[in-house]
């Protein structure tokens, strides 16, 4: 899920200094300590959970956190929900279409692809990562497999038995999880977890959902279950994340000016 890439300068340091110690910013690189100084980092990956925003706001700072992550320098795995029932759709969809099959408002247009994605009860996330890492460098197809291979491990944890999808099943036209699609994550034979990919020069976007089975399951164990995959198998050292001031501006400027739009979501 992504390589060694070693910590070699002092800024560098200081940023990964300040996101695992919850701080803004150092006044000065001395007062970092000595053994982080020269310190590397093996696998360190971002981890973020903003709590439920709007929808306009969930999907602009998705859109700021792909146009950042080569700033950032690291994959950031975000964990978010909804302050209201809500759908997403994808990029390529039809506004009219969309507007026909739910009921779900406010509607809002992804920077991903995909069919409508209902957040009235579903985990949602979304994982950005650098183009430095292999990740960025695989197949729509690959990277699809292994975010939802990931998933599946986490659920494992929790003792909930899923499967990889080995072929897809029709669905009504546009609608995310009403049928499967390939290396969709199954619970008793239904869908239960889809994503979108956007892959650009910037880095690579993916957003899912997870619509939890019918089961006791708490979201802050899934939670935790997934960063602890990524710990165990892949050595991932994770770092709290807080959004710095440029950021957090890029993804409020988008979310008024871009995705609150009418104009923007209608556009096809």
């Amino acid at each position: 899920m992504g390589v060694v890439q070693p910590l070699a300068d002092l800024a560098w340091a200081t940023t990964l200094f300040c996101a695992q110690a919850g701080l803004r910013e150092l006044r000065s690189p001395e007062t970092l300590p000595a053994n982080w100084r020269q310190r590397k980092i093996v696998n360190s990956w971002f981890c973020l959970n903003s709590g439920k925003c709007g929808a306009a706001f969930n999907m602009a700072l998705d859109e700021a956190l792909l146009e950042n992550t080569s700033r950032l320098g690291q994959p950031i795995l975000r964990f978010y929900g909804w302050t209201e029932p809500a759908a997403s759709f994808g990029y390529f969809q039809k506004y009219s279409e969309v507007e026909r099959a739910t009921l779900l408002r406010p509607l809002v247009r992804r920077p991903t692809g995909g069919g409508i994605v209902p957040h009235d009860a579903d985990w949602t996330y979304s994982f950005a990562v650098p183009p430095a890492y292999e990740w960025h460098s695989l197949k729509a197809e690959e990277s699809y497999r292994r975010v939802h291979e990931w998933i599946h491990d986490a659920l494992a944890k929790l003792k909930i038995e899923t499967e990889l999808a080995s072929g897809a099943k029709k669905s009504l036209p546009g609608q995310c999880f009403a049928g499967h699609e390939k290396s969709d994550l199954l619970w008793r034979g239904k869908k239960i977890a889809g994503a979108a990919q956007r892959r650009n020069k910037s880095g690579l976007l993916v957003q899912g959902s997870i619509q939890p089975p019918l089961v006791s399951l708490n979201r802050a164990d899934w939670e935790n279950a997934m960063c602890d995959v990524a710990r165990e198998r892949l050595q991932v050292v994770w770092m709290k994340y807080v959004p710095d001031a440029e950021l957090r501006q890029q993804a409020e400027k988008l979310a008024r000016q871009k995705y609150s739009q009418s104009c923007y979501n209608r556009k096809r």
